[in-house]
């Protein structure tokens, strides 16, 4: 219905009005009254409606039109609405390390055609990128990385053509990378990005010849541990000026290196370790800027010592273990200006070494382990360094040298580097949230971690390689104005990823601690790469942590609103009244928009748990679960060691401990930048203490002490079901053997659904979740998604959709209706990858729809010979059950919830298929498999030894009362 004319008056004169009462744009003010409704911890003055004129923390303005938010390291929590959209003139956007903003990232951000940063290191966000990015024409800097994005790289991506920084790294991306097929773009269109960092994803499928060009200007390529295939096109030989190259840590790449890449002279570090290169060994003659070289474990072809060791002036590190080089090495090697570390393990270097009397002062470690020298020659003043020529023949039996001591022994590791805080004297302690500064002034730093990707040097014991660090970055700082006192650096470290790793503290000046505007400006600094580390370092990116803001020091957020009270008083009567009524009416908008979602009830176990507090008054007392103090796991894990590092994920580590009773246990150690928030560790703490079944694992007790989240579980030694089927952890399953396993999962499943009260949908099966025992046991973990039903037992909830890709029930995802039958789906996929051995999702290939295709019922296995893992052999005779087994896991995958079976039906089922497969005699009667269908709460759940199929004991099956 359409407006009368005085109405249309009416909202002319209100528009008009407005203006004049508030500087910000009516559009961007309700649009962030939105955006701030789905977030907690947001900053102190983020009051009112007029973010201009009152300067809220982060925000910035031209005239009345905000351009910049700026929310590094705040602690916000929750998602990032859709009415960003609203904030068309948006140029920089920076939430950067708020590790609990969760959620996908919404497609409306894809209208923001003025936008140029986007900035989202370090949060949670998950789902797929949206498409819609590539409308960005504007954008500059992109920058994802270390986030829970899934599923392929959007090829619309390629139309960012002005985009300079491209991060998608440490997220969970699978698929190929996107090239130009005629009529969708690709990444060969990003000519003139400089930056591909693409690290530690799930990429997968060849890298294609045409994503390389002459005209490209890339000089960081990093495509490092994913799962490319193939071999490295040659066309990589066009890109000139490219610096940093790393390729290492892709199983499956093998081929010959391209012979052109002596073609890139402007490399600085080349990383080709831990691939399946053939080949001969490449040739680098000419690449006079490497410092920095590593092609370790590979496969290719057994040569001499090549000519261009002693070619490359610029050379600090050489890695080339177990490559079988042979022949004997080259006195000037030793002698180059800058080397610091050759690490020759494992070859065939043979005769005798000849270290010479002119060494290289920077020269501080040797490794030549597992070789075939025989003598050693070192002229001039010894060389005192680490050399190390154990598995040689010149180390005999019963060897004094040295040199002839396996490492860790006579030739200790240098401590690791720490800033120098020379104070003689401190006048009084510091307090508990306050630390000693390099300039003896007790304050509160800004903390984080510098990843350096690909740094030129490897010796981590030397000053002279970090005190540059930080005076570079103290000068920059001071530069841009940002009131920083001193910076401290320590504990550097290579990671599993092959990146330095650092801690950063940056200590205020002229104040005990940071403002939130300070906090706002130096998380962007890091953020946006505004500040650029000494060349020797290379790419890196900053993970902030939260920083605690003291209320004394807090911005003041008393409204500005009153320095407008003559103006106000100034305007008529009518003004006032149509002045309320447009307030009134941006008020009602901006509650629409801001009306958040309904988020998952909480346990209410835990509604009044302090995280933060370990007193007895604020912690429930959760039968089966002990309470540890920090101090006590730090003793049983040895101030966790690396020694006892058992595994690590997206939470933090995991470490092996010993109670003073003697039990081995699991120690996983949430860390800052943890994957895992404070609801899902209560989730876990609050379900584990009450399900009690052989095939759950068990949780010992938990830590609050010290800010910290630690779950303590019973030590479980074989690894996960999925480190076996891919032959990570050593365990081979023979079918039968996978049977029992996925019979044990089953029976740990069923019992969450049929006898837990109230029931308990997991929400996260995956092969990664089962873990297995000494005896080859299946125990169901991770239970940090899990979602109890209805106090009825059954029924559906509706909830936020969470799990892993490839094993997410489709029904679910699309109602956001979660039920048991959920929990069904995931397990077939379960079922079909312990067929397989395949990644349920990989290369754009599915699982499900792959052996639904392929399946041919009027063959023998169905014809499923080329999809059935090798390693359970070709013969029918030794697959007993497989196509009952494959009959039922396409029925747990099927799109209807209701056309799936209960996980009691799957248990009784695999059952009969463990007993064709020849389980043993004594195994669980017929009745007894009947009982998981019926319900029975006295059933046993047990006797599934792989071993032993004689029934054992009796867990108990009862659920602990809450």
């Amino acid at each position: 219905m359409g407006l009368s004319p005085w109405l249309l008056f009416l909202f002319s004169v209100l528009v008009q009005t407005s203006a004049i009462l508030a500087d910000t744009d009516p559009g961007d003010s309700a649009g962030l009254t939105a955006i701030a409704a789905n977030w907690k911890n947001k900053p102190s003055n983020w009051n009112g409606d007029d973010p201009c004129r009152d300067k809220w923390i982060g925000i910035i303005c031209t005239g009345n039109r905000v351009t910049s938010i700026r929310l590094s390291s705040f602690g916000l929590s929750g998602t990032l609405s859709g009415d960003i959209q609203t904030l068309t003139e948006l140029v920089y956007l920076d939430l950067s390390y708020n590790k609990d903003l969760s959620g996908p990232l919404p497609s409306t951000i894809g209208s923001l055609s003025n936008l140029q940063n986007l900035i989202l290191v370090g949060c949670s966000f998950s789902g797929e990128i949206p498409k819609e990015l590539g409308q960005l024409s504007k954008l500059i800097f992109l920058s994802l990385n270390s986030n829970k994005f899934s599923g392929s790289i959007p090829a619309s991506l390629g139309n960012l053509s002005k985009l300079y920084w491209f991060d998608l790294a440490d997220n969970k991306l699978t698929g190929t990378l996107p090239i130009f097929d005629g009529t969708n773009p690709g990444l060969d269109n990003l000519t003139n990005t400089k930056h591909f960092h693409f690290g530690i994803n799930q990429l997968s499928g060849t890298i294609p010849r045409e994503i390389f060009s002459s005209k490209m200007k890339l000089i960081h390529l990093l495509l490092d541990n994913n799962n490319f295939s193939g071999s490295i096109p040659p066309t990589l030989g066009l890109l000139n000026p490219l610096e940093v190259l790393r390729f290492d840590n892709n199983p499956q790449l093998g081929g010959p290196v391209p012979s052109n890449i002596n073609n890139l002279t402007k490399l600085a570090e080349l990383h080709l370790e831990n691939c399946k290169l053939t080949g001969p060994l490449p040739d680098l003659t000419g690449m006079s800027a490497l410092s920095f070289v590593d092609m370790s474990n590979n496969s290719f072809n057994a040569s001499d010592a090549p000519n261009w060791f002693t070619t490359l002036p610029s050379l600090t590190s050489l890695f080339l273990e177990n490559l079988q080089i042979g022949g004997q090495l080259p006195q000037a090697l030793f002698s180059l200006p800058a080397v610091q570390t050759l690490r020759l393990r494992g070859n065939r270097f043979n005769g005798t070494l000849t270290i010479g009397s002119d060494f290289s002062t920077q020269l501080q470690l040797i490794d030549l382990q597992n070789n075939q020298i025989s003598a050693i020659t070192v002229g001039g003043s010894q060389y005192s360094k680490t050399l190390i020529l154990v598995g040689n023949p010149i180390c005999v039996p019963g060897s004094t040298d040295n040199y002839c001591v396996a490492p860790g022994h006579s030739n200790p590791t240098a401590a690791p580097y720490s800033t120098a805080r020379n104070c003689s004297a401190v006048p009084t302690p510091c307090l508990s949230n306050q630390l000693l500064s390099p300039a003896c002034i007790c304050a509160v730093p800004y903390r984080g971690t510098l990843f350096f990707r690909s740094p030129s040097f490897s010796d981590l014991s030397s000053p002279s390689n970090f005190v540059p660090l930080e005076q570079d970055m103290k000068t920059k700082f001071a530069k841009l104005n940002v009131p920083v006192d001193s910076i401290a650096i320590h504990e550097p470290f290579f990671d599993s990823n092959n990146n330095l790793q650092m801690s950063l503290e940056l200590f205020p000046s002229g104040k005990v601690q940071f403002s939130e505007q300070d906090i706002s400006d130096v998380g962007f600094i890091l953020s946006n790469q505004t500040y650029k580390p000494p060349a020797m370092f290379g790419p890196y990116y900053f993970i902030g942590q939260q920083y605690s803001f003291a209320n004394d020091l807090l911005v003041p957020s008393t409204s500005k609103k009153t320095n407008r009270l003559p103006l106000i008083i100034g305007a008529s009567a009518g003004g006032a009244v149509l002045a309320a009524a447009v307030v009134a009416i941006v008020v009602c908008i901006a509650r629409r928009k801001r009306t958040p979602k309904r988020t998952e009830d909480r346990s209410q176990s835990f509604v009044s748990w302090d995280m933060k507090s370990t007193s007895a008054s604020t912690v429930p007392q959760l039968r089966g679960a002990r309470m540890f103090s920090f101090d006590e796991l730090r003793k049983i894990t040895n101030n966790f060691s690396e020694a006892n590092d058992i595994g690590n994920g997206g939470y933090g580590k995991v470490y092996r401990g010993t109670l003073p009773s003697g039990q081995l246990v699991a120690v996983k150690r949430s860390e800052q930048g943890s994957l895992q928030g404070s609801l899902e560790f209560r989730t876990e703490i609050e379900l584990l203490s009450r399900v009690h079944h052989k095939n759950v694992v068990s949780l010992v007790g938990f830590c609050l002490d010290q800010d910290e989240q630690i779950l303590v579980y019973e030590y479980v030694p074989n690894g996960t079901l999925k480190e076996s089927l891919t032959g990570k952890s050593g365990v081979r399953l023979d079918w039968r053997r996978r049977l029992r396993v996925v019979l044990g999962a089953a029976k740990g499943v069923a019992y969450l659904h049929e006898l837990a009260d109230p029931p308990i949908v997991h929400r996260d099966i995956k092969s990664s979740n089962v873990l297995l025992d000494e005896r080859l046991n299946a125990k169901v973990s991770d239970f940090g998604l899990s979602k109890p039903l209805g106090e009825d037992g059954r029924g559906q909830v509706t909830t936020q959709v969470k799990g892993t890709m490839g094993y997410l029930d489709p029904e679910y995802y699309m109602t956001q209706q979660l039920t048991e039958k959920s929990d069904v789906y995931s397990f077939g996929v379960l079922m079909l990858e312990v067929v397989t051995a395949r990644k349920p999702l990989e290369r754009n290939r599915y699982i499900v729809r792959e052996v639904k295709a392929a399946v041919d019922r009027s063959k023998d296995m169905y014809g499923l010979h080329e999809l059935v893992d090798p390693v359970l052999g070709a013969a029918p005779s030794a697959l007993a059950g497989l196509e009952q087994f494959v009959d039922l896991a396409l029925r747990c995958v099927e799109e209807a919830g209701a056309d799936r079976p209960s996980m009691g039906e799957v248990v009784g089922e695999i059952e009969r298929m463990v007993k064709m497969a020849g389980g043993g005699p004594g195994h669980e009667s017929a009745s007894e498999s009947m009982s998981y269908a019926s319900r029975t709460p006295r059933h046993p759940y047990g006797g599934d030894s792989p071993f032993d199929y004689s029934g054992g004991g009796m867990p108990s099956t009862r659920v602990e009362p809450k």
